[in-house]
């Protein structure tokens, strides 16, 4: 029902494309609640920030088969999933699973559709479940702004290029060239800063 230190402990989280800021955060999450991290990535540069959030084991998955390196440091399988391309992922995640394992999506990046073969699928009793923070409930926010404050009060979470979210940073007069940043994919999180008043 809630995430903190230790709940995780024995368990491996695989969190899908560790560079982005929702990867960011999720490796650092379940990292402080205890879970063994494994994270993809697309680039030796991505690899570098996933790491510095607190990743374990980081894996490209533009090098080699990403079922057989994702087996190789979870032989057993993961137990959870950070998923934001369930529509290119679905089938890695449904053969890296392990038994009882929950693939929780929270984008549509690469497709508005997926597939997952059915066998492994309910062989191991997965659950896919999507998360739009809009509508999780009242009771699911109040206890993730419950655990997110414990991580921030523990310092489980920082941010910038040292702790693998680099922050870049436009004034509220260049909003348009903020979010041409955001539209590029420009890695760690775009922010606008507001003159104070």
């Amino acid at each position: 029902a809630h995430l903190a230190p230790g709940v995780l402990a024995g368990r491996t989280v695989l969190v899908a494309g560790g560079a982005g800021a929702v990867g960011h955060a999720a490796i650092q999450l379940a990292r402080w609640a205890g879970a063994t991290v494994i994270t993809t990535v697309s680039s030796d540069a991505k690899a570098q920030l996933a790491r510095a959030a607190g990743a374990h084991h980081v894996i490209d998955y533009t090098q080699g088969d990403l079922v057989e390196n994702i087996r190789a440091v979870a032989p057993d399988g993961v137990d959870q999933v950070v998923e934001v391309s369930l529509a290119t992922n679905a089938a890695v995640d449904a053969e890296v699973a392990a038994n009882h394992a929950v693939v929780a999506f929270y984008a549509d990046d690469n497709g508005d559709t997926f597939a997952m073969p059915i066998r492994p699928t309910f062989a191991k009793n997965i659950r896919v479940q999507g998360v739009l923070l809009y509508t999780v409930g009242e009771a699911a926010l109040d206890a993730a702004v419950a655990d997110i404050t414990h991580a921030l009060e523990d310092g489980a979470l920082p941010v910038g290029e040292d702790a693998g979210l680099p922050l870049t940073w436009f004034p509220l007069e260049e909003t348009a060239a903020a979010h041409d940043a955001v539209q590029s994919a420009t890695v760690g999180k775009v922010l606008i800063r507001v003159a104070e008043l």
